[in-house]
């Protein structure tokens, strides 16, 4: 379950509404919850705690989607896969696959996000926007002057802007999405302590080679 409340149909304002509609059809998406792609659909309901979060967080993803948008959609997509992946997002990263296939990219370059850079399936361009992602999320923005250079070879400011703007978004969406356990990332703690074995003592040896 979420770790924040929902909001039910019957509170929800009108710009809400409106997005659960499109939605869910007419049923209330916390006592029936799903959407047509699979997904629990509480990063509506939760969202919907503050509207004007809300809001502003639909209003991006229509700014990303626009017709008046430079950057190539293949390439956008790459990056929204990689800053899923990288942040641990399983929400982020699942759909941002299926978005990819629509846009055209290959089963091949999807399955090698996790290893883009020892993989031979992309193009210059395709690693250098991955190479981008890596230090917008990893690497809080830290950018080497390389590695902006060989951006620069391949996208217009515009389009750099634009791309830099919807990976740091993403980036916050795959975080929240964990901390607030939304959607498919409602998982356990993956790290936890492995028992010692039944008997053991309190302080375990670490053996090493040639200890008797």
């Amino acid at each position: 379950m979420p770790r924040l409340k929902q909001v039910a149909r019957a509170e929800a304002t009108p710009e809400v509404t409106q997005m659960y509609d499109l939605l869910f059809g007419d049923r209330d998406p916390v006592a029936e919850p799903g959407t047509a792609t699979g997904t629990p659909g509480d990063w509506w309901t939760v969202f919907a705690v503050v509207p004007d979060v809300f809001n502003h967080a639909v209003a991006g993803f229509g700014l990303y989607r626009s017709k008046n948008r430079k950057i190539d959609p293949k390439l956008r997509e790459l990056g929204q896969m990689r800053a899923g992946f990288a942040v641990g997002s399983q929400f982020v990263f699942s759909q941002h696959c299926k978005a990819a296939r629509s846009v055209g990219l290959s089963e091949e370059q999807i399955e090698a996000i996790p290893s883009w850079n020892t993989a031979d399936c992309y193009s210059s361009a395709e690693r250098a926007v991955l190479a981008y992602t890596d230090c917008l999320v990893l690497s809080h923005g830290r950018v080497p002057d390389g590695t902006f250079e060989c951006l620069r070879e391949t996208l217009s400011d515009e389009e750099i802007l634009e791309f830099t703007y919807v990976i740091c978004t993403y980036a916050l969406h795959a975080t929240m999405c964990r901390a607030l356990k939304l959607e498919f990332d409602d998982v356990p703690e993956r790290i936890d302590e492995v028992p010692a074995p039944e008997g053991a003592g309190a302080e375990l040896r670490i053996s090493r080679p040639g200890d008797e």
